[in-house]
């Protein structure tokens, strides 16, 4: 008698039913296992949502179930935006890539670098001014703050070590380009052009957006970004009575479990009770794993999403492909104007050569590939965050993926 072949399981958007389902065994293992407290994830396909989940919990303590319109803080997810916010006046002719910043930021006229010798860190001057190109690709040699040549100075003046773990300041009481003002007084800790060094880059481009623009950050991103394209849930801070629908924050402990994150900077935050004053726009975010996927579809249709266009095809090629050399990696990973960028395939697992992506602190990751026509999009709320989970949704998806 001959074998009866089982019928294979029909692809969504061309990624297999069947092999989703591991997706959904990984995730609900992590909550299971109590490394996870939930998770949403989103998958677009040619625009099209393949695979939605949400798994968990919210707010475990309180008994709320997470929900795909769960809000999150999204953390370094922001420089995305910020950076499309820049690039917008950048077409306008308002900003030039390769203009000095000195010119939105006095302070950035005359910065100077923290060096290390034998004899202990010397500041000398930079060797040329820190331009628009330098921030956008983090490549401008300003950190956090936190590295121990210069944490007790940023201390001194509200940085580094005083804003949480560096990029914080949803509790600040004043505006952000008053920040950077002060920021441009301290030394950084490379040359301009010569390292790639993650830090204040974006929230220094969110200032140079007011200042270019003449209008907040905030009014800037909702008029110009998030409301064209109709996302409804990402802002800066959450009205009071949205209050419940912000994920809470768990931590990893020694052991790999979730504790509950506390209160303040270093935790759950002040996203809803804050001042409200300060608009970060390398971190300060929140917002849901649709809204953050329509935001990544328009950049992989090419600046424009149903109907409406909000940066040229070329300018997009700019933030997507590697502007920095190998400063970066040297293992094939590069950066753009905004975006890590996979240059090699198997320099970031199953990610085609031309994705693109980043995360955020509180463990959010998204990518866009283009050769799969894929947006994956992962948001959890762990910081710090001490599981694999997002090198595990990103094989998962990849594995499904049959044509």
């Amino acid at each position: 008698m001959p074998e009866t072949k089982k019928p294979a399981s029909p692809a969504v958007g061309g990624l297999s039913a069947e092999r989703l389902k591991r997706l959904d065994r990984v995730l609900q293992k992590y909550v299971d296992d109590n490394q996870v407290a939930g998770a949403v994830t989103l998958v677009l396909r040619d625009g099209k949502p393949a695979y939605e989940r949400a798994v968990g919990w919210s707010d475990k303590e309180a008994g709320r179930k997470m929900t795909a319109n769960t809000i999150f803080r999204i953390a370094s997810q922001s420089k995305a935006i910020t950076s499309t916010a820049l690039l917008i006046l950048v077409e306008e002719g308002k900003v030039g890539i390769g203009e000095p910043v000195s010119h939105f930021i006095p302070s950035f006229a005359s910065t100077t670098v923290a060096v290390k010798t034998d004899s202990g860190i010397n500041m000398v001057p930079a060797k040329r001014p820190i331009t628009i190109r330098d921030l956008l690709t983090h490549t401008a040699g300003i950190s956090y703050g936190t590295d121990p040549q210069v944490a007790s100075l940023y201390e001194a003046k509200g940085l580094g070590p005083a804003a949480g773990n560096g990029w914080y300041s949803a509790d600040k009481t004043e505006p952000i380009c008053e920040t950077m003002e002060r920021l441009g007084t301290l030394p950084f800790v490379a040359q301009p052009g010569e390292a790639f060094v993650y830090g204040y880059n974006t929230d220094i481009l969110g200032c140079v957006v007011e200042k270019a623009s003449g209008v907040p950050l905030d009014e800037f991103i909702r008029t110009r970004i998030t409301g064209p394209l109709g996302m409804k849930d990402t802002r800066f801070f959450l009205p009071a009575e949205q209050r419940e629908r912000l994920a809470a924050v768990y931590a990893s402990d020694s052991d790999g479990k979730i504790v509950r994150a506390p209160e303040g900077s270093k935790g759950q935050g002040h996203y809803v009770d804050g001042p409200r004053k300060s608009f970060a726009g390398g971190a300060g975010l929140l917002s849901t794993a649709h809204d953050y996927a329509r935001f990544l579809e328009m950049i992989r249709n090419g600046g424009a999403l149903d109907g409406v266009r909000i940066l040229a095809p070329r300018t997009v090629e700019l933030m997507t492909t590697n502007q920095s050399g190998t400063l970066h990696s040297a293992t094939g990973l590069g950066f753009g104007f905004g975006f890590e960028t996979v240059d090699r395939y198997g320099a970031k697992g199953m990610s085609g050569v031309g994705a693109f992506g980043w995360g955020g602190a509180y463990g959010t990751s998204y990518e866009v590939d283009r050769l799969g026509h894929l947006v994956n999009v992962l948001m959890i709320q762990l910081m710090p965050n001490a599981t694999d989970i997002q090198q595990k949704f990103s094989n998962c998806v990849y594995q499904s993926l049959v044509n």
